[in-house]
């Protein structure tokens, strides 16, 4: 979908940056690799903006966001807050008439994700779900042996994503008022490469086991998903323990490896009977600069919606996690509020 805006002929875009913890300033490095000019912050601390601002040379400092939405110069805004905030912090800027790439997950359910998109709709702006590893070069490269049928069909995907975070029940991981859970915040990984590699289809059936921790968030999960006849796919992820975080793609002719798959720096071709082929491309600043480019690639093409991270297949992501934690009566106090209302 496209649309008119004046971003199309601009070549540097302006970014608010709304949030100031981990993942901001993962991103900020990457936006600051690629040119584009990261120009306001928003947080609920009127210091804890002034002070991101001062560290990373920021015109702009807010810690009110509609003081922030009415700002013109703006062009598009990063939501890097808990995943509890995203659905509202989003809505309320493309209500504003401002592009939004919001962190993953965008929401804590398929229902709240299907509202932002129709706000992105309604408003004609663009809006996408910062799955940052789907643009860094070694995946890439995967898909694209993917797609000239190096290694035959596609039968089996297996993707880990584990951690140990240590414990705290009031950090962000294991606070379900926060959106916490291995699920939600590791697991995506894995899933949405599992989605990239089998097209966005939804899997056809689902099996999963899930560990709770002491808040009642869940600190480690396995899942088994099929995609119909001999497709495959195994997922695992967790928060307090560290898992051997690497994807693997088997086909009828052969398979592809990725080493520690969300920051991998290369990608390996196996075919079967011949040597293997390994594809190590420069690498640029920390990876979080080619889903920054892509999105201002995005915006000055008048789109709406990226074509590597569509809607549907966003949504779809976040069925599969809802259909995990409905088998398990796993919800969250927003959502459980929200079935008393």
């Amino acid at each position: 979908m496209l649309y008119n805006t004046n971003m199309l002929n601009k070549n540097i875009l302006n970014w608010a940056l709304v949030g100031t913890g981990g993942i901001t300033n993962k991103f900020i490095i990457g936006l600051k690799a690629t040119g584009g000019n990261p120009y306001a912050v928003v947080s609920r601390s009127r210091e804890s903006a002034k002070d991101f601002a001062f560290k990373n040379n920021i015109e702009k400092a807010y810690d009110d966001y509609d003081l922030m939405l009415n700002d013109s110069d703006i062009d598009i805004i990063y939501i890097g807050t808990p995943h509890t905030t995203h659905k509202e912090l989003a809505v309320r800027a493309l209500n504003a008439k401002k592009a939004v790439l919001c962190e993953k997950p965008c929401a804590i359910n398929a229902t709240e994700l299907k509202e932002m998109i129709a706000a992105a709709k309604d408003n004609k702006t663009f809006f996408m779900e910062a799955m940052w590893t789907r643009y860094i070069p070694p995946v890439k490269k995967a898909i694209q042996w993917l797609y000239e049928n190096q290694i035959g069909d596609v039968k089996m995907v297996q993707a880990n994503f584990g951690f140990n975070a240590g414990y705290g029940p009031e950090h962000r991981l294991f606070n379900l008022n926060l959106g916490g859970g291995a699920l939600l915040d590791a697991g995506i990984y894995p899933l949405s490469f599992i989605s990239l590699v089998f097209g966005g289809v939804k899997p056809a059936d689902i099996k999963s086991q899930l560990f709770f921790g002491e808040t009642g968030s869940d600190d480690e999960n396995a899942v088994i998903l099929s995609y119909g006849g001999d497709k495959i796919a195994f997922a695992a992820s967790a928060t307090r323990t560290a898992l051997e975080n690497d994807a693997w793609i088997y086909g009828s002719k052969g398979r592809i490896h990725l080493v520690n798959f969300i920051w991998s720096r290369n990608a390996v071709l196996l075919l079967d009977g011949k040597d293997e082929f390994i594809y190590k491309p420069d690498f640029i600043s920390n990876g979080y600069n080619y889903e920054a480019e892509e999105v201002m690639n995005y915006l000055r093409e008048g789109r709406t919606e990226s074509p590597c991270m569509t809607w549907d297949e966003s949504v779809t992501i976040m069925e599969t996690m809802d259909r995990i934690r409905a088998q398990w009566d796993f919800r969250y106090p927003c959502e459980i509020e929200c079935v008393k209302k």
